[in-house]
C-alpha cells in the first residue's frame, strides 16, 4: 500500500476545551480573517474566541456536548478502508485534531507518499478547501505526491444522493418550499474573487434539473444562507429572512454546503432555526440529513479517484 486518501474537514468539538481550540484556530486562520499581520489576526482571533466561546458552548450541549462530525466521519474511513484496498483512508481537520501535521508524520512512517486531498465540501472556497489543502502543502513541504480533488458539485452519483433525501424527505408531497441553505460567508470573500456563490448556485440549478427529472415538485425552490458571524455584510438572504416568508406554509431544508453533519446542522438547523420557525408560524419545519457515511457516498468517493 504506497497510496493514501485524505478525507479533510473543518473538525469538530468533543468538549469545551476542544471548542476552544476549534475557534481559535479558525479565527486565526488568514483565509477567515483577512489580516495580514499574524499579531493582529491573533488578538482579534483571542477577542472573538473570548466573547463567543460561552454562547458557542451552549449550542454544543443542546446536542449532546459534541460535534458528530468525528464519529461520522471515522464510519466513512471504515468503508472506505473496506472499498479501496490499494489506499491508507485518514482524517485531517482544519481546526481540531487529526490535524495535518499528525497526518503528515502517520504517511512518513508508513512509508507513504502518493497521497490524494479530499476536502468534503463539494462547492470550493478560499475559506474552507483552500485553507486545508494550503496548509497540508506547506507542512508537507514538497515531500509528498499530491493530487487534490477541489470541488465536486457535478458529481452525478452525490447530486442523486442529495435527491433522494429531499424526496425522501418529503414523502411524496408537493406542497413544501424546498430552501437550500448554504453556509454563509462576507460579501468581502466575494469581492475578492472566491467563487463560493457561483459554484453553490451552480449546484442548486443541477439538482433542481435532476428533481424535475423525479417529477417531484415543490411550491418554491430557493437558496438562503446560514451562520453569519459580526456585523460586515455577508452573503443574503439569510435563512432567518427567508423564513419569514413563509408562515403558514410547509418548509423542507437541505444543507447544501455539507457532506458531513455537524453543529451547524445539527443543533443551527434543526435547534435554533426550529425555534424561529415555530415563532413565525410554519405549518411545518423538516432539515434534510447530510450525505454523511452513506454506501452511496463511498461509491461517489471511489468515482471521484
Amino acid at each position: 500500500m504506497k497510496k493514501a486518501l485524505i478525507i479533510m474537514n473543518m473538525g469538530g468539538s468533543r468538549n469545551k476545551d476542544e471548542l476552544k481550540e476549534f475557534l481559535t484556530n479558525m479565527f486565526n486562520d488568514k483565509n477567515i480573517i483577512n489580516i495580514k499581520n499574524d499579531k493582529c489576526r491573533s488578538m482579534l482571533a483571542n477577542f472573538i474566541v473570548k466573547t463567543r466561546l460561552n454562547n458557542a458552548w451552549l449550542g454544543y450541549k443542546a446536542i449532546g456536548g459534541a460535534s458528530p462530525l468525528h464519529s461520522i466521519t471515522n464510519k466513512l474511513i471504515v468503508k472506505l478502508t473496506l472499498k479501496l484496498k490499494d489506499y491508507k483512508v485518514l482524517s485531517v481537520m482544519r481546526y481540531t485534531k487529526p490535524n495535518a501535521q499528525q497526518c503528515i508524520d502517520k504517511l512518513k512512517k508508513l512509508n507513504i507518499q502518493k497521497v490524494t486531498l479530499l476536502s468534503l465540501y463539494a462547492q470550493y472556497s478560499t475559506t474552507t478547501t483552500k485553507s486545508s489543502i494550503e496548509e497540508f502543502m506547506h507542512l508537507s513541504n514538497g515531500k509528498l505526491n499530491i493530487t487534490t480533488i477541489n470541488n465536486f458539485y457535478k458529481n452525478d452519483r452525490l447530486n442523486k444522493i442529495i435527491c433522494d433525501e429531499i424526496i425522501k424527505r418529503t414523502n411524496n408531497a408537493s406542497d413544501f418550499n424546498l430552501i437550500f441553505s448554504a453556509h454563509g460567508l462576507p460579501q468581502s470573500v466575494i469581492n475578492r474573487g472566491d467563487p463560493y456563490r457561483i459554484q453553490i448556485q451552480e449546484h442548486i440549478e443541477l439538482i433542481k434539473d435532476k428533481l424535475k427529472k423525479t417529477n417531484t415538485k415543490f411550491e418554491t425552490i430557493s437558496l438562503a444562507y446560514q451562520s453569519k458571524v459580526g456585523p460586515a455584510a455577508w452573503l443574503t438572504p439569510s435563512l432567518n429572512d427567508a423564513l419569514i416568508k413563509y408562515k403558514n406554509k410547509k418548509v423542507l431544508i437541505y444543507p447544501i454546503s455539507f457532506i458531513i453533519d455537524n453543529s451547524e446542522t445539527i443543533y443551527e438547523l434543526c435547534v435554533e432555526y426550529k425555534l424561529v420557525a415555530k415563532k413565525i408560524g410554519l405549518k411545518e419545519y423538516k432539515v434534510c440529513s447530510c450525505p454523511n457515511d452513506k454506501d452511496e457516498v463511498v461509491d461517489m468517493i471511489r468515482n471521484l479517484l
